[in-house]
């Protein structure tokens, strides 16, 4: 059976086994209502979500309302003011059909928020939590110096991190640091942005941290039906799927993109985080997409690239962007030209 995560001082309690909501924007109302809800019929009890997901917490509320006191919800603001905060709350609550939010989480934080600190910000979640809008306080981040001050402010009960097995010993690192501190610890893009295509090595790998709690994007039903088979045989990290977590490891260390899209939008208009990581997708999710008239097109871009050192600065694994796209576009033609075959 799987195992129950409590995410540290919160007390929230949920199988290691987490919805995450953003794919089902892109689902039709029907499809996504079908999908929440056979996601609560298999045993997930926890859903994240964010304001910034278009309908996806409208989507929740329709699926999920007549169920709200069973299931744990996490949503995100990414406000710049107070006052633009408090309005995402009250929309979240409204489309979400709940008069609170278990865990209320700034979104893609490039800051530690802090009482005192001028922006009102902190002081503003307090405010939601005495009012009972919220019951915890949380944070997202993708930089690991931010998340890292965060985890040590004592500030916050739960951080949202990118964490899979592709992760390095810094992101490691962190989920002890929140261990000892007793903040929950979200794992966010844990296929590592589509790189990752075996969910029962995914899977196996975090199963491995009693104190982390997966979400997983889950747009199809088919996706679905491979995470809620883990709910009565979770896969163990031995044996071929240990093989092949180290082989990608191997294979991908730490230099790769993840395609999060922080580093956009170009000056040149090249589509960064697809056309940097173009070779290891079609090497690891073939698809003849990839080699269309358009995909051809995006890569041509990247020989516009004035390396401006604008990507570099935004990145938040501070990879060498730049260099990256002449990696991959080299890589690219010579797939093109038949000199390199691609599964």
């Amino acid at each position: 059976m799987i195992k129950q995560i409590t995410l540290g001082s919160t007390g929230i309690v949920s199988p290691q086994n987490a919805f995450g909501a953003l794919p089902v924007q892109r689902d039709d109302m029907e499809t996504a209502v079908r999908i929440l809800r056979r996601a609560y019929e298999g045993g997930m009890t926890f859903f994240d979500t964010a304001r910034a997901y278009s309908d996806s917490e409208e989507k929740i509320g329709a699926a999920l309302a007549d169920v709200r006191d069973r299931i744990h919800i996490a949503t995100k603001t990414g406000a710049s003011t107070p006052d633009e905060m408090k309005k995402h709350l009250e929309t979240s609550l409204t489309l979400m059909k709940t008069d609170h939010v278990d865990i209320y989480q700034f979104h893609c934080a490039g800051q530690c928020y802090a009482p005192g600190d001028g922006t009102g910000m902190y002081e503003t979640m307090e405010d939601f939590k005495r009012q009972g809008m919220i019951r915890h306080i949380g944070i997202t981040c993708h930089k690991i110096g931010v998340a890292e001050e965060c985890v040590d402010s004592g500030l916050y009960e739960t951080m949202q991190f990118p964490f899979s097995y592709l992760s390095g010993e810094r992101e490691i690192a962190l989920v002890e640091k929140c261990r000892e501190k007793n903040v929950g610890f979200i794992a966010m893009k844990a296929l590592a942005g589509g790189l990752i295509t075996d969910y029962r090595a995914a899977f196996a790998f975090i199963a491995k941290y009693d104190n982390v709690l997966p979400i997983w994007g889950i747009q199809r039903e088919h996706e679905l039906e491979q995470w809620l088979s883990c709910m009565e045989n979770p896969p163990e990290y031995a044996g071929e799927l240990a093989d092949l977590i180290e082989r990608d490891k191997a294979q991908l260390g730490a230099d790769f993109c993840r395609g999060c899209g922080y580093c956009m939008p170009c000056p040149k208009g090249i589509t960064i985080n697809q056309c940097a990581r173009i070779s290891l997708m079609l090497r690891r999710a073939p698809s003849a997409s990839w080699l269309s008239e358009h995909w051809q097109a995006e890569m041509e871009k990247t020989t516009t690239c004035i390396e401006c050192g604008a990507c570099i600065k935004k990145c938040p694994y501070e990879l060498d962007t730049p260099a990256l796209l002449k990696k991959n576009y080299a890589d690219y033609q010579r797939v093109l030209s038949g000199e390199v075959s691609v599964k």
